[in-house]
């Protein structure tokens, strides 16, 4: 028996990392999943590694209406939805120092990190409150906690404003039995971070230094504490900052290599 059986849930940005791995794990545990990405291509790659009932779908986040038809789209081929996972979002190289990042490039994270979070929400929390209740679990960051001198502005300012939306969110729906948590992941060994630092060792060692365990998490790391959160194990963890880090917000100074 799987911790997930017979649970619908709606995975955001699963064309990759995270995304992808948070799928396989959810299929293997039983649940009847809807994945979702704005790369069709790609979600549909993820799809065909699933098991059972899977429903792949083209969704722009940041666009209202899609968010809307995804999950109308899940609710008529399933019958409900239970388990909101906003995973989508985005780390451009455009990013970085509020000096030097334009107003552009801070809209075009905004855009998806926090609007999409708001309208994933706003369309999915229905869906929940139809069936008497969910799990809504949305991911935010370590850096929603922490501040860097390697900044990236716009990406820090979103994730802090997911953490601040399920905190009000977890209150708001307490009594109607949805659960609302912020997954703050560490840095992770994910496509996009791999590149960055396999193109710049000395930005790796910058920020390695700074880890307590000296390494990035796997992806599987950070999704099996998706699996609690979206499981009926975690029943009572509501409004939660879910920080899976490897003790790096926790850490002052950092053992010596």
């Amino acid at each position: 028996m799987g911790r997930l059986d017979s649970k619908i849930c709606v995975i955001t940005g699963a064309g990759g990392g995270m995304g992808r791995e948070a799928a396989q794990l959810f299929s293997r545990e039983g649940a009847l999943l809807c994945l979702a990405d704005v790369d069709e291509a790609l979600v549909r790659e993820t799809a065909e590694l699933c098991r059972g009932d899977t429903l792949a779908l083209r969704c722009d986040v940041a666009v209202e209406g899609d968010v809307a038809a995804m999950y109308r789209s899940t609710a008529e081929r399933f019958g409900g939805i239970d388990v909101l996972y906003n995973n989508a979002g985005i780390s451009p190289a455009d990013d970085a120092s509020v000096l030097e990042t334009t107003v552009e490039a801070w809209q075009r994270v905004q855009d998806v990190n926090t609007k999409g979070v708001f309208l994933c929400c706003k369309h999915g929390i229905p869906h929940l409150l139809e069936r008497g209740g969910g799990s809504v679990i949305n991911v935010a960051s370590f850096v929603a906690i922490v501040g860097a001198a390697t900044s990236q502005i716009s990406y820090t300012a979103s994730k802090g404003a997911v953490l601040s939306m399920s905190r009000e969110l977890a209150v708001q729906f307490a009594r109607d039995g949805v659960r609302v948590n912020a997954l703050c992941p560490g840095p992770v060994e994910t496509p996009l971070l791999l590149r960055i630092f396999g193109d710049d060792p000395a930005a790796l060692e910058r920020r390695r230094r700074h880890w307590p365990t000296g390494r990035l998490a796997k992806p599987g790391e950070i999704v099996q504490a998706a699996l609690f959160l979206a499981s009926d194990e975690s029943s009572y963890v509501n409004g939660a900052t879910f920080v899976v880090d490897g003790g790096l917000t926790a850490a002052y100074v950092t053992p010596e290599d």
